[in-house]
């Protein structure tokens, strides 16, 4: 037998993040098996199946040795003997128990009653001790950076072109606002995961041939081993678990990976050197490249859209057991065992967010803005985003044509090239053109001096990150 704990995570040895380990490490794949086992055999004692005088010897002592069952040799015993994963558990666990218990051992249950639902522990878990703390923790910092940066004017794209104005808070809130859904969504579902002992095809064959539950009653044996792990059962079952329920939790998190993916490639186009709006910090010793010396690059913001790629492609296994032949097949059991990445890759991004330096302030909190690129960009097109407001403006004001077509092919043409804002080319315009004067005339002062001041074209951009600031801070006291 091994005695050195092998604890690394599925997918690839870079990517470990601590808090996954005691969950998804290698050797600790099986206490959740023995988890549902132990409540299996408790229940068993309960209806009196096992006697009183063997159930006893369940003892504390006793269910931590099963606990600490180590996956690596349940691997041996599988490969030199059962060619079968949980038998082979039940071999490790039986050399533990006493003989009159060691009997019961896995009686009733089939391989993926305990298998599924020990997988549906360990999700829940991952959630509950590792993503839920760390995610509260991060949305508490992204909060504090939206209203650091709710007044700082930015210049809005599409299609990676400058659009309108907008707040750098408005578009943090628009990230914000993702995680925060996505984490509602998460937390929703992990609370909604469902086990089963339900047997070989999903229909109680063993429990109510063999009397260990009746037909049409709500307080069943499965239902009263899945209370002791505080899990509710399917439905309806087969072999294994109807997939929906837990595509729907890996869902959440893939969809909160992209919520970070996106932060990340927003914030990578930022630090461009041409457009500078922020940037990463650089640590003591930190290297660019191997060869610039001047380099600084924008590793965690890739690393960040790097994991949500990753992602992406896991969850395609996902789908791909969404249907089984028949009450099942073996073919979605390698792939299920890859599951965990995705909560993994999740972890690591949340671990990006929040890496500490030395004076523990996260890389979150370290992020520089920089108001004068903001502002300079801002105003590298200022003299012509009212384009917008200005044709519409001149459409209610009676112009008898095509607004946007004027806008378009006359005074854009003549701001660019003269440096010039909209306002002033049409005004000039206007001096020999009558009819356009008495447009213009029509246009109220208000929106006049708006015209004039691309920088209080901002719409609700500040009033709509107050929004969302408020209502994360509602979801972070409903969560957390």
């Amino acid at each position: 037998m091994t005695y050195i704990n092998n604890l690394i995570l599925p997918g690839n040895p870079r990517y470990q993040p601590q808090e996954m380990i005691p969950i998804f490490g290698y050797d600790n794949l099986y206490k959740k098996v023995a988890e549902v086992e132990i409540a299996t055999l408790e229940t068993l004692g309960e209806i009196r199946i096992i006697s009183k005088e063997d159930i006893e010897k369940l003892t504390d002592e006793v269910k931590q040795e099963l606990y600490n069952i180590k996956t690596s040799d349940v691997d041996k015993i599988e490969k030199e003997i059962t060619r079968h994963d949980i038998r082979a558990w039940v071999r490790c666990a039986q050399d533990i128990l006493d003989p009159g218990l060691a009997r019961w051992v896995h009686i009733p249950l089939t391989s993926y009653d305990v298998i599924d639902t020990a997988r549906i522990l360990q999700y829940r878990q991952a959630y509950e001790e590792a993503l839920k703390p760390t995610i509260t923790r991060l949305v508490k910092i992204f909060i504090n950076l939206v209203e650091r940066n709710i007044d700082q004017i930015q210049i809005g794209r599409t299609h990676g072109q400058h659009a309108l104005p907008i707040t750098m808070g408005f578009w943090l809130s628009t990230i914000l606002n993702r995680i925060i859904d996505n984490w509602e969504s998460l937390d929703y579902y992990s609370y909604n995961l469902k086990g089963k002992i339900s047997g070989a095809v999903g229909a109680h064959n063993a429990q109510i041939g063999l009397g260990f539950s009746k037909k049409n009653q709500g307080d069943n044996f499965e239902t009263n081993v899945l209370q002791k792990l505080n899990l509710k059962p399917a439905r309806i079952s087969t072999q294994i678990l109807p997939p929906e329920t837990l595509s729907h939790f890996l869902f959440s998190a893939i969809n909160l990976s992209a919520s970070f993916g996106q932060f990340g490639r927003d914030s990578r186009n930022l630090m461009r050197s041409e457009i500078g709006e922020m940037t990463e910090s650089f640590e003591s010793g930190q290297v660019g490249s191997s060869t610039m010396a001047h380099k600084r690059n924008p590793i965690n913001f890739e690393n960040l859209e790097g994991m949500w790629l990753r992602n992406k492609n896991e969850f395609g296994k996902v789908l791909d057991n969404s249907i089984s032949d028949h009450q099942r097949d073996l073919t979605g059991s390698s792939l299920v065992r890859d599951y965990p990445i995705i909560l993994i890759n999740l972890q690591q991004q949340i671990n990006t967010f929040l890496k500490e330096d030395k004076k523990k302030k996260t890389f979150l909190e370290r992020l520089k803005f920089s108001e004068e690129a903001s502002n300079m960009n801002f105003r590298k097109s200022s003299n012509v985003i009212l384009a917008e407001p200005l044709y519409i403006a001149l459409q209610m004001a009676g112009f008898g044509g095509d607004a946007h077509e004027f806008v378009n092919r006359q005074l854009v043409p003549e701001a660019q090239k003269n440096s010039r804002q909209l306002i002033e080319v049409l005004v000039d315009l206007s001096k020999d053109d009558e009819g356009l004067k008495a447009i213009i005339d029509n246009i109220p002062s208000e929106i006049m001096e708006l015209l004039k001041n691309p920088e209080n074209y901002i719409g609700d951009a500040k009033e709509k990150s107050m929004e969302i600031i408020h209502h994360a801070k509602l979801i972070l006291n409903k969560l957390s």
